[in-house]
């Protein structure tokens, strides 16, 4: 609460009893809330305050990631992970999963971005281990679970009842009073009641001991399961995953029947991909489909269909100025931009088509061969009529993603990412396809005229 742009701090520990509150007692969560904007002084950025707040609050023992709180919850209850990498070991025993935990901490600091790493110890619990003697629970009349029903009774509690009060209704829970069960040595004095009415401890029946053991056992794939959380900086996941695995591959030796995966946004990252995969050679298929219905010519289908990478570069330019990494919201971006591009590619060759044959027919008229001059002069006629239309719309584009650039508030990290190869990719777009849709027609009309007139 020191640094003059954090509002409030609230603070939390544990989780709550409901299936969407993943989080284990060793998870502290700090919900910091900042002040607006227009309040931080000029110049200052959120990247800025999380480096204030990493030389502030360092805590032995605990180790910091910095993340948002609805997006985490979700990435846990997806994948389990709460950091935007993270490692899951598996194999049949915990203390061999900690030690290859622990040598993960040692080894991906390494690795440039890694802002921090954290092994869960998946060993090293206390636990009160009640071992019931069967010989002597025999002797006395009694069997197991006489005994273990004094234990969850008497230690844990169990709800008799339920008393209403008006709309509301609370579970009425008995057990053996505080004083009786807060140490070992008084839970080897609690009373049991035998079938016969006998009277005795429960030390008689049972060692009551403290023991090691996990103070929480994930599985996943019927093995057991240690998470290892890292949490980047100043780098995207795919290049920091794949220089990791390459730093992991090389200093950490595996026992035989233990075995590592990559899982937290890497995961969302890699299923993305694959879909993209499909998407994007599909969307350009579709495409080119839809303008040979409109053509019937592959050629003018390969003309407009050339005016993609003209388009792909400016966004990519825009996107490597800004500092934007490759991602979800920049492919859909980049597929939407791939559509208005044709779309202009389309009002230019339908133009160009209209111009030279208007020309064409005028020769076949006349009874006049075309000549080279002539269908230069009506390829740059029928330009310069769309030179205004094809302005107006990549103009009208520019103009309504302007806002969504330099605007703020919730979600505009994502919606800036969708609108920036749009941007970039319109500029790029209206220059070059201004310059050279209108040449590449000139060349290929003229071929094949000269090819037809032979």
């Amino acid at each position: 609460k020191t640094v003059p742009e954090v509002k409030s701090v609230f603070g939390k520990m544990g989780r709550a009893q409901t299936a969407t509150d993943p989080a284990p007692l060793s998870m502290v969560e700090t919900i910091i809330q900042f002040k607006p904007q227009s309040q931080w002084p000029a110049g200052v950025t959120k990247a800025d305050i999380r480096k204030q707040l990493e030389q502030r609050v360092k805590l032995p023992g605990l180790t910091n990631a910095w993340v948002m709180p609805i997006k985490t919850r979700i990435d846990m209850l997806s994948t389990g992970i709460k950091t935007p990498v993270g490692i899951k070991v598996s194999g049949p025993d915990l203390a061999v999963i900690q030690n290859i935990g622990a040598q993960l901490e040692q080894i991906l600091p390494s690795v440039r971005g890694t802002a921090s790493v954290y092994a869960e110890r998946v060993a090293g619990g206390r636990y009160i281990k009640i071992d019931i003697n069967r010989d002597k629970a025999a002797r006395l009349g009694l069997n197991i679970s006489d005994v273990q029903n004094v234990v969850r009774t008497a230690i844990g509690g169990m709800n008799v009842t339920e008393t209403v009060e008006g709309l509301e209704r609370y579970p009425v829970n008995i057990r053996y009073p505080r004083a009786w069960r807060d140490t070992v040595s008084t839970l080897r004095q609690l009373p049991i009641v035998t079938g016969r009415g006998g009277h005795i401890i429960l030390g008689d029946v049972a060692t009551v001991t403290i023991t090691d053991g996990p103070p929480m056992i994930k599985s996943e794939g019927a093995r057991l399961t240690g998470w290892t959380y890292v949490d980047i900086t100043d780098r995207d996941v795919g290049s920091y995953v794949a220089a990791a695995q390459k730093v992991v591959a090389d200093k950490l030796k595996l026992p035989p029947g233990y075995a590592l995966t990559w899982s937290g946004q890497y995961e969302y990252m890699q299923k993305a991909k694959e879909n993209l995969k499909l998407v994007v050679p599909f969307t350009i298929l579709l495409i080119g489909f839809l303008l040979y219905l409109a053509f019937r010519s592959f050629s003018q289908v390969l003309l407009i269909m050339g005016t993609l990478p003209m388009a792909l570069s400016g966004g990519l330019w825009l996107l490597y100025l800004l500092g934007y990494n490759l991602s979800v919201a920049v492919a859909v971006g980049f597929i939407a931009l791939a559509g208005v591009t044709a779309e202009i590619g389309v009002v230019m060759v339908v133009y160009l088509n209209q111009s030279v044959g208007s020309y064409l027919e005028q020769c076949e008229n006349e009874g006049l061969k075309p000549v080279y001059e002539g269908v230069r002069e009506a390829v740059r006629n029928g330009a310069l009529l769309r030179l205004r239309p094809i302005s107006m719309t990549a103009t009208a584009i520019i103009a309504g993603l302007l806002p969504v650039m330099f605007g703020g508030g919730t979600g505009s990290e994502v919606m800036r990412r969708i609108a920036a190869p749009m941007v970039g990719g319109m500029i790029s777009a209206l220059l070059l396809t201004m310059l050279m849709l209108p040449a590449a027609y000139l060349l290929w009309e003229w071929w094949h005229i000269e090819r037809k007139h032979r």
